[in-house]
């Protein structure tokens, strides 16, 4: 190798190394090069091993699928559902039914009419300045 390689050679190992910049143009050339050639991110070992923990977890899931049961679907309590339902006028004529697996309070079903009327109210003021 001659003088002028291996000068050559050591300016860009210590510019890899993040020493100066070589101000030569082949050097520059070189250490463009090798700037292309790593990779533009790093992997999170964190990240990489959730994301394994997980490929594996659903691949034993879905080679040992939980046994059905025979009485499934019997005494979990939703086949004794009961649906809340009310209907309310809104201001202008219209009507809003209100449906829940929950008890609708009066206070519950005039707080929701008071929204939806804003919001009715709102949106006829934005049509009419078009």
């Amino acid at each position: 190798m001659s003088w002028r390689r291996a000068d050559q050679s050591e300016r860009l190992e210590r510019a890899l190394d993040g020493g100066p910049a070589p101000h030569d143009e082949e050097t520059r050339q070189m250490l463009a090069a090798a700037g292309a050639l790593r990779p533009g991110y790093r992997r999170n070992p964190a990240r990489v091993r959730a994301t394994r923990d997980a490929v594996l977890r659903e691949y034993a899931r879905a080679q040992n699928p939980q046994e059905t049961r025979e009485d499934a679907g019997t005494s979990d309590g939703l086949d004794e559902l009961e649906i809340h339902r009310e209907e309310i006028e809104l201001p202008g004529g219209g009507q809003l039914l209100l449906t829940d697996i929950e008890a609708i309070t009066p206070e519950r079903a005039e707080k929701t009419a008071a929204r939806i009327a804003r919001i009715l109210q709102s949106s006829e003021e934005r049509d009419r300045q078009r």
